[in-house]
């Protein structure tokens, strides 16, 4: 029997009204970001302070995209007398997500809990080679990591937070102790300045002191001279002869 013309248009016509009655599940991104679940396999984050470049994840990885790098270290004894230690030193931590799988196996095996499920997924690249993301970027992803399911209240405090905790909390006391060195030093040229200031005010204060309690001696008025000489009575009765200065002395001719 000979299809009936215009049934396939028909058929999808109704397709489309019974669809138009249900409810979208289409999320408009890049309007509206979705709402992914927490185990979802984005990228890979890397907590640097964890790693101890045990190189686990590069061998057990199926596809040999990650690279590590690393120096050793010569660490001073503790105490007096005690040995010498060496540590690794992590140099380069890199991650080609164009070879990568997704597999997780470098999450499971690392024994330090320094790799992490990330749910970013925003990481296109124009370039094939630029999708090797180096320690930097991968640690910039570590920060979007959504926190693990609460744990039982007697359970010890996760590794990562513990570390991190550890970190700040060292910042915030090398912080804390520049400031009270620069207080102390503040306080200490504060101390000076008013040490010297009173230094160039103790002469003054010891000369008022000196001229209050030993005052100069008051120089007495010049006297007055007498009004008028009183006579003296044998002058008046004998008067003093005259001498002229021509006339030869007694006793000489």
């Amino acid at each position: 029997m000979a299809p009936i013309p215009g049934s396939g248009l028909a058929k999808g016509l109704a397709v489309t009204l019974r669809t138009m009655t249900k409810k979208t599940v289409t999320e408009q991104y890049p309007d509206t970001q979705p709402d992914l679940p927490p185990r979802t396999r984005g990228v890979i984050g890397l907590f640097e302070e964890n790693c101890t470049v045990c190189m686990l994840c590069a061998r057990e990885c199926p596809d040999w995209c990650i690279y590590i790098d690393s120096h050793k270290e010569t660490v001073p004894a503790a105490a007096p007398g005690g040995r010498e230690r060496s540590r690794n030193v992590l140099d380069r931590f890199a991650i080609d997500f164009s070879l990568c799988m997704y597999c997780g196996i470098c999450i499971e095996v690392c024994p330090f809990d320094a790799l992490f499920w990330s749910p970013e997924f925003e990481y296109a690249e124009t370039d094939i080679h630029e999708l090797t993301h180096e320690r930097d970027k991968l640690r910039e992803w570590m920060w979007t990591v959504p926190a693990p399911p609460a744990l039982d209240p007697a359970a010890e405090e996760p590794k990562e937070i513990a570390a991190a905790r550890k970190t700040a909390e060292k910042l915030a006391a090398t912080q804390a102790a520049q400031a009270a060195e620069a207080a102390e030093a503040a306080q200490a040229a504060q101390a000076a300045e008013a040490t010297r200031a009173e230094e160039s005010v103790e002469p003054t204060q010891a000369a008022a002191v000196t001229e209050a309690t030993h005052p100069k001696p008051t120089q007495a008025p010049p006297a007055e001279p007498a009004e008028s000489a009183q006579p003296n009575p044998a002058e008046a009765t004998h008067p003093k002869p005259v001498v002229d200065p021509a006339d030869p002395p007694e006793g000489q001719s």
